[in-house]
């Protein structure tokens, strides 16, 4: 993976740890998807990165907004995104919840369940709503299943109680899983978007919306033997593109396409500065402890490996070493069975740069377990500091 000037730059010039946001690189990414799948509109998922300057840079480039909970509307009301672009996207909302974001002019509502369509009802009059249909989520690093979602059969039932509820049986959504990998997986959810919308033309609903959800993958990710992914991105965006010309065809009349990607627009264009706590061996392995785990900015470690740099060791003989952060707690760490190399000089205070951290870096960070601070975040443009506060 080649990491932007601009970001290589910022990193190098940090002296303390923090996590660093290209925001050009995050605008190009939106572009290009829009220019791979043209017509498709995007809707970013804010939980991938609520960080107020990156969804001001995707607004900008054209992105409305996947929200899921009346404080992600808020913030992504802040760019001036106008709220018939922004859509409430989580299934489980409380009634106190659903009415604040009508109140905030959201009008867009997903739902899997008869339940949530009347409460939507209730406090929403007059909405409009998109029933989630469940995947196996098989192929992606996490497959999302069982939570969220019901049967082609049951969104029937729940888009035609919406009808008669008096809200507006909208569309579709479903969710592949997140950094999914295979192809395989989109044409199967469009397979199974034909069907349902095959079965709502029967009962008279007409959806004017699919939403294919997120799933689309970054590209810098290491697997947990230390191995580059490499997803097929160029067969997915081929197949997404087959997948929509099906479900244009099979509705009959004028579709609206979505999206949601959220790691796929941003984690490549994110990374840490953090610092070497410690090299060292016990028993007959080599541990490195750094500065940045699973606690304040790597909680993901549980399914990949982040790639590393140690810009003052360049070309330095290495040494295999389990990759851990700095907490207390065993699950701060990569898995054991999988060292990777690092240099064997490396000392306490050293810096390390980790890569591919633009998403959930952020959203997913403790308040301070340990009494280790959440990473503060900078944004970075065309090499020059965005003039915000650290946060």
């Amino acid at each position: 993976m080649q990491i932007s000037g601009t970001l290589r730059g910022a990193l190098g010039a940090a002296t303390e740890d923090r996590i660093i946001f290209d925001l050009g690189g995050i605008g190009e990414s939106q572009r290009r998807l829009t220019r791979e799948l043209p017509g498709v509109a995007v809707r970013f998922a804010v939980k991938a990165c609520p960080v107020d300057e990156v969804l001001d840079t995707l607004a900008v480039a054209g992105a409305g907004f996947d929200t899921a909970s009346p404080g992600e509307i808020r913030q992504a009301l802040r760019t001036g995104t106008p709220p018939r672009l922004i859509h409430y996207g989580n299934v489980v909302k409380s009634d106190a919840d659903i009415a604040a974001a009508y109140r905030l002019g959201i009008r867009d509502f997903a739902t899997d369940s008869v339940a949530d369509v009347r409460a939507i009802a209730a406090h929403a009059p007059g909405a409009r709503v998109f029933c989630r249909i469940v995947t196996t989520g098989a192929g992606a690093l996490w497959g999302l299943q069982g939570k969220n979602g019901c049967s082609v059969p049951e969104a029937v039932t729940v888009l035609a109680t919406a009808r008669a509820c008096g809200l507006t049986p909208a569309g579709l959504s479903l969710h592949v899983g997140s950094q999914q990998m295979s192809t395989t997986a989109w044409r199967a959810a469009a397979d199974d978007l034909v069907h349902a919308i095959t079965r709502l033309r029967r009962r008279g609903i007409r959806l004017d919306h699919v939403n294919l959800g997120g799933g689309l993958p970054a590209l810098g990710y290491l697997d947990r033997r230390g191995l580059p992914l490499h997803p097929p991105l160029d067969a997915i965006l081929a197949e997404l593109r087959d997948g929509i010309g099906r479900l244009r065809r099979t509705a009959g009349t004028p579709l609206d396409v979505i999206l949601e990607p959220g790691r796929h627009l941003v984690a490549d264009h994110g990374a840490i500065r953090a610092h070497v706590v410690r090299l060292t061996t016990r028993g007959r392995a080599r541990w490195l402890y750094l500065s940045c785990g699973k606690f304040n900015g790597l909680y993901e470690m549980d399914q990949l490996q982040y790639r590393l740099e140690f810009p003052t060791h360049r070309g330095a003989p290495t040494v295999p070493a389990v990759i851990a952060g700095p907490t207390c707690d065993s699950d701060d760490a990569y898995d054991a069975g999988h060292p990777m190399p690092v240099p064997a000089g490396l000392r306490s205070g050293d810096p390390v740069w980790i890569l591919a951290t633009g998403a959930y870096s952020v959203s997913y960070r403790s308040v301070g377990f340990n009494g280790f601070a959440p990473l503060p975040y900078r944004a970075v443009h065309d090499r020059q500091p965005v003039d915000v506060a650290l946060r």
